[in-house]
């Protein structure tokens, strides 16, 4: 049996990982184990080996066009059906968390995850009949999108269940943030390893690979749902049973707002990651360079997101600090819509997309923290894939209006785009013109900011119990 750490205190070479129990108890202090790490980093290695398959077609829509002999729309299907599927199976994959099990949940999530990115990666091989191949690809993604919920549902459970209450931030962006990496990783990367149609099989065979080293983790890293002694008062509370936390958790003002807004700000950043390569291409901005854009919004989200998640631990500023985040990124993300409208400003467009990424990015994990302690004890993966679900739908709603309004590129301006890989009837996509859409984008993205900072409120409820609970020890 695995020795808790705060037994540890003779051991000079466990000194250093010693987390003192923030809270006393009757029964003696809460205890913290070293396996906690193992748990995070697999659903680290989840959140990001399903976000590299839902995302690595998105920033090379050409290319994949190209292969699979499809037209954009049809290419777009390859990132929209993990938000259509995830709606449905996140119920399911909330439920099962939070009634079977965090261990049951992750180990599930990574196999389906990794016989999605199998199923797909069959479409590489020759054997498969070109007419089929985009069949088989969709097919793979369908599968794949079924384990999102589950791995983008865990990351607050297990901060939680397992991490005492000055390290529960840090750790709900470490596992929350590895959704956004995956998505650097494979913006990022996509374009490279498949700068040609010759190339596709290639991408797909590489990016099974973190899905199998996903699925080892989980499978042979995890060995619990939770540790044998709580981290902390609040872990050892009984949560609400499932059908009765979404009753009451609906009945919360301040969760009803988080769930708009939250969900606006998942569905935007969806539509953007979507859509970037065929928004830029129409100003002359090559495939490379919108997956450059793509890595800069989630390098500095994640160190943003690092930075303010230490800082929020430290201070419990939650609700403030993430009203400030959601501000910037309203108008940063404003910019960018702007600055897109024109050729020959990669600069400009660079810097408005780091710092809309930067301040968007570091708002997720710490929304996350605020919805699971304005509706305490509703069982964290509750509120987590209820806030994932409205993200999820918001982003099927936000790009399909994007693409209803993208008009065709007026013929003046078609001397700048570079979306056509191929001039053939198969290859490459159709470029279009996406200002009014961007439009859109952005007044939504100011409604939305508005809304959160003039009607958010949020009680700690966690941390109010966490509080009266160490009073009545002392």
């Amino acid at each position: 049996m695995e020795e808790p750490e705060s037994l540890l205190v003779n051991r000079t070479d466990d000194v250093s990982d010693i987390v003192p129990s923030p809270i006393p108890s009757s029964k003696g202090p809460y205890k913290v184990f070293k396996r906690r790490w193992m748990v995070l980093l697999a659903v680290f290695f989840l959140n990001a080996s399903n976000a590299i398959v839902w995302v690595c077609f998105a920033p090379i829509a050409d290319v994949t066009g190209a292969y699979f002999k499809v037209d954009s729309d049809k290419v777009n299907w390859l990132s929209l059906v993990f938000l259509i599927v995830s709606v449905p199976t996140g119920f399911f994959s909330t439920w099962f968390l939070d009634t079977i099990g965090l261990r049951g949940g992750i180990i599930l999530g990574s196999w389906i995850n990794v016989i999605g990115a199998g199923v797909r990666t069959l479409s590489a091989f020759d054997f498969v009949p070109d007419s089929y191949k985009f069949t088989v690809a969709i097919a793979g993604q369908t599968i794949a999108a079924i384990a999102q919920p589950f791995a983008m549902a865990s990351p607050a459970k297990v901060a939680s269940l397992w991490f005492p209450e000055q390290q529960r931030m840090i750790a709900t962006t470490v596992a929350s943030m590895s959704n956004p990496f995956g998505i650097l990783i494979g913006s990022a990367l996509s374009p490279i390893i498949a700068s040609s149609a010759s190339k596709m099989p290639t991408m797909l065979i590489i990016w099974f690979i973190p899905c199998a080293v996903s699925t080892v983790i989980s499978t042979f890293g995890v060995w619990s749902s939770k540790p044998p002694t709580p981290p902390s008062s609040s872990a050892a509370e009984e949560s609400e049973p499932y059908f009765a936390g979404l009753k009451q958790i609906i009945r919360i003002k301040s969760f009803r707002v988080l769930l708009v807004v939250l969900g606006a700000g998942l569905g935007l950043f969806t539509t953007l990651t979507t859509l970037i390569e065929q928004i830029l291409c129409t100003r002359g901005y090559s495939d490379n360079f919108a997956g450059l854009c793509s890595a800069l919004m989630i390098i500095f989200g994640l160190v943003m997101s690092v930075v303010l998640g230490l800082y929020v631990d430290k201070t419990r500023n939650f609700e403030i600090t993430a009203k400030i985040c959601f501000a910037f990124a309203g108008v940063f993300g404003c910019g960018f819509v702007a600055a897109s409208q024109f050729p020959n400003i990669p600069i400009v467009i660079g810097v408005l997309v780091s710092l809309f990424g930067g301040f968007g990015f570091a708002f997720y994990p710490i929304c996350l923290e605020l919805g699971v302690e304005c509706t305490f004890p509703v069982a964290e993966a509750t509120s987590t894939g209820l806030l994932v679900i409205s993200g999820q739908i918001q982003g099927i709603i936000y790009i399909v209006l994007m693409q209803i309004g993208a008009l065709p590129l007026p013929f003046d301006q078609m001397k700048y785009q570079v979306c056509s890989q191929s001039k053939s009837a198969d290859g490459g996509i159709t470029p279009q013109d996406f200002q009014y859409s961007l439009y859109g984008f952005g007044g939504i993205m100011a409604a939305v900011a508005i809304l959160f900072l003039f009607t958010f409120h949020c009680e700690y409820k966690r941390l109010k119990m966490e509080r009266e609970r160490q009073q009545a020890n002392q």
